[in-house]
């Protein structure tokens, strides 16, 4: 299982829900939450937000009419508060903290005492957006993950009182129904555990469920195909004592809630979802600067592989450099050779890639970018990338004026991975899923690595990039690395094009001393010794005989 995670775009503002729409009630444990902050879709969930701001109001619901039973489930009931006390918290909403404010009643702050300095110096208060009801928790989604998730499952933690959004997970649904009970407890287990180890247990949690209806279904038949899936994550969560909040059913431009039966106000035929960028929430991450990405499904195809006509002619490419590239790496140094030649490609597609910005849509670019490299090219790189001395060398080009026109490069380069060499795409994908990262793209990171890992499960440096964007390590060190490893890498080429005259002369040493002879019947004495080496056995006591046989010397 390899799900998605979420982003982890930084925020500047908060998000709480509350639920005028369904009555009234103390606020419960639910579902208030920062916009950033979200966990390994297919490992853990993220860590907390970065930074913090008073959270609002939680999502109430607990006027609502009693949840279906489960009858494995006991501790699904998100109602903590006494119905009766709902008259006046209805439409409550929490108040932004606003530093060096005093209330001008209070006689105990008289305003002669507040210092302008410090009112000045102040940091501004964070803004806050409130959440009220399911309709804004299912129209959050698509910024809480910087994309919208097709046919995927998605949970989100609570934390405290007024529902801080935390970690989320995410993960395809499952096409075989006997898989839904395992899945949906180990994602339960994924997202709570998660939690605990940072020692953020969450107070609930928030279960969607977005799927497209297939030929001849409606939004509604995909609502009541997927309930035993929503009724099995809500007892998987029960059984680790949090509480399901809200499960929410996305299809078809509308929403359905599968906590709440009462028609007025969760209509049979579902509720139309808001428009997009007309809500609270887009004005929010609009301010924000987060950007939705469109959906995961439109963010996969750009790194999906062609086929048809292209895609022979690109198999081809790859079939025929395969045969030539083998004898050369057979050759002596050839792999060197390869990699430099593989190197210096890159190096100029890259600068092919920048001076050719492309323009448009998405679909539009990428058409572009396939235009400017050819099938032969194409084929040299993706079967030179799969050296990991190459791979590790190519991601040297990650930030500034070389990180757009990378991540084109290795985006094109997935795309021509055709046929049988689907695996040679997990190279350019953890490039791609790399580039990503270092330029805080997080959404765009874990899609990217997500495929490659969805491909090669045991790929290393895809598996630890993976992780590292999904418990929210900083790229920082990894590209200091990086930017010395390429320091060292220029330093060294240059050294190699000086010229002759040109390069230092070292100065002459002492002249070796030719060894001392030795003879192999000769063993020598013991080192430091004044004695003389011994005489070899067959030697003792005979004197060297004439040609007579007299042993007397002449």
């Amino acid at each position: 299982m390899n799900p998605h995670s979420e982003p982890t775009e930084p925020h500047t503002s908060n998000t709480s829900a509350a639920d005028p729409s369904r009555g009234s009630g103390t606020p419960s444990r639910g579902s208030g939450t920062p916009i950033r902050g979200s966990a390994d879709p297919s490992r853990a969930s993220d860590p907390a937000p970065r930074a913090s701001a008073p959270s609002p109001q939680p999502f109430n619901n607990s006027d609502r009419a009693a949840d279906p039973p489960l009858p494995t489930d006991s501790t699904d009931s998100t109602d903590s508060t006494d119905s009766n006390d709902s008259t006046d918290s209805s439409h409550r909403t929490d108040r932004t903290d606003r530093t060096g404010s005093t209330d001008p009643s209070d006689s105990t702050a008289p305003s002669a005492s507040i210092d302008p300095s410090a009112v000045a110096d102040a940091p501004p208060a964070e803004p806050q957006v409130t959440l009220r009801g399911p309709a804004e928790l299912a129209d959050a989604l698509p910024y809480l993950l910087g994309f919208y998730p097709d046919d995927s499952i998605v949970l989100v933690a609570l934390h405290g009182e007024r529902g801080r959004f935390g970690g989320r997970v995410r993960l395809g649904i499952p096409a075989e129904t006997a898989h839904w009970p395992e899945v949906a407890d180990q994602l339960a287990d994924c997202l709570i555990s998660a939690a605990d180890d940072r020692g953020e247990r969450p107070a609930a949690v928030l279960v969607y469920l977005c799927q497209e209806p297939k030929p001849g279904e409606n939004g509604r038949d995909v609502k009541d195909r997927l309930r035993p899936l929503a009724q099995r994550l809500r007892t998987a969560c029960g059984a680790l004592d949090v509480p399901v909040l809200e499960a929410l059913c996305l299809s078809n431009g509308r929403f359905w809630s599968y906590c709440c039966p009462d028609f007025r106000c969760c209509p049979a035929g579902g509720t139309p979802l808001a428009m997009p960028g007309t809500s609270v929430m887009a004005a929010a991450a609009a301010y924000a600067g987060m950007q939705v990405r469109g959906s995961l499904k439109e963010m996969e195809a750009r790194l999906t592989p062609r086929s048809g006509r292209r895609g022979d002619e690109q198999v081809q490419a790859l079939d025929a450099a395969a045969a030539a590239l083998l004898p050369r790496m057979l050759r002596r140094g050839g792999a060197d050779a390869v990699r430099r030649d593989t190197l210096g490609l890159v190096e100029r597609l890259i600068r092919r890639f920048r001076l050719d910005p492309p323009a448009g849509s998405n679909r539009s670019r990428d058409a572009c970018d396939d235009a400017l490299l050819t099938d032969e090219e194409a084929a040299a790189l993706i079967l030179g990338l799969q050296d990991r001395l190459t791979r590790d060398r190519a991601a040297e080009w990650m930030e500034g004026s070389d990180a757009a026109p990378a991540l084109r490069l290795w985006r094109a380069l997935a795309r021509r991975c055709a046929g049988g060499y689907l695996e040679h795409s997990v190279a350019p994908l953890t490039l791609a899923g790399w580039v990503c990262w270092s330029t805080e793209d997080g959404p765009s990171a874990r899609v990217a690595l997500g495929r490659a890992l969805s491909i090669d499960p045991r790929y290393s440096f895809a598996d630890l990039l993976h992780r590292a964007v999904n418990q929210g390590l900083d790229a920082e060190p990894l590209r200091r690395c990086l930017r010395e490893q390429r320091k060292e890498h220029a330093a060294a080429s240059r050294a190699d094009t000086t010229a002759p005259g040109e390069r230092p002369q070292p100065r002459p040493g002492p002249r070796p001393r030719p060894p001392r002879p030795r003879t192999a019947d000769r063993p020598l004495g013991p080192r430091g010794g004044s004695r003389p080496g011994g005489r070899p056995p067959e030697g003792r006591g005979r004197r060297r005989a004439g040609r007579d046989g007299d042993r007397s010397r002449r």
